[in-house]
């Protein structure tokens, strides 16, 4: 059954078609691969699910609900996290807290409580450190011990990358959406990455959508894979078959493909 579902989906800038007519399913527990060339609108995609920008026609369904006209905090709570080409993390903040702050689209303590300190608001509070404690322990040793008191500007750029898909993972989300997780990698962090997107959906039974440019992580990850180029799907199956077609060839190199 599909999760997410893509219904004729357009977006555009001014005179500028970011989006035109896309079409496609995502289905529960399912690793999808969003690939094209620069401009293809793989990240404006993101944007439309994630409630940052407003398509001008069509539908997004998630969980059999459409998410349109949704604000991107009540698609957050609906079940659907991201991360971002740029890090976005809070700088100042340590670790432990960056991953922790993230829960609180699912807390209960009100204003009132966190200034009283209530013993509800206090238990809740170690529930979500021992959460976030947790979410982190899936990365291994990389975030955890000393690391959970560090700023996360002090991180390296890896670890950076691995804290934003932790703080995405603290939401408790169905969908998770990586916009190119391994970008700026070096070859065995990116064999680490990948191993952990499988570890997403076999482990925590989450359903992920990757927008990525390395084409041995989309190989290796992909269950499907869907191909945009300049805002149309021109095609969508297994790695090997949309590797395989005429279109999908055109549109990385520039030209048709030479026939043998």
């Amino acid at each position: 059954m599909a999760l997410l579902e893509i219904r004729d989906l357009h977006l555009s800038f001014g005179g500028l078609q970011a989006l035109a007519g896309v079409d496609f399913e995502v289905n529960e527990n399912e690793i999808v691969s969003v690939i094209g060339p620069n401009g293809a609108g793989k990240t404006s995609l993101f944007n439309a699910i994630t409630g940052l920008y407003r398509p001008d026609q069509g539908d997004i369904v998630f969980g059999g609900h459409s998410l349109m006209g949704l604000e991107p905090s009540e698609i957050t709570r609906a079940g659907i996290a991201r991360t971002f080409q740029n890090v976005r993390l809070f700088p100042n903040m340590t670790v432990l807290e960056n991953v922790m702050v993230a829960q609180h689209c699912r807390t209960h303590s009100g204003p009132f409580r966190a200034v009283l300190r209530t013993p509800s608001m206090r238990r809740e509070e170690a529930h979500i450190e021992a959460v976030a404690k947790e979410i982190l322990a899936f990365f291994g040793s990389r975030l955890v011990g000393y690391r959970f008191d560090q700023p996360a500007h002090s991180l390296s750029y890896a670890n950076r990358r691995r804290l934003e898909m932790a703080r995405a993972m603290a939401t408790q989300p169905r969908l998770i959406l990586l916009d190119e997780p391994v970008a700026g990698m070096n070859p065995n962090e990116t064999g680490e990455l990948a191993r952990l997107i499988h570890r997403l959906r076999d482990h925590l039974g989450l359903t992920v959508v990757v927008v990525e440019h390395d084409m041995g992580v989309v190989r290796e990850v992909s269950d499907r894979v869907v191909v945009l180029d300049h805002g149309i799907r021109i095609a969508e199956g297994t790695f090997e078959e949309v590797a395989a077609t005429d279109e999908v060839i055109e549109a990385y190199l520039g030209q048709p493909a030479t026939p043998t």
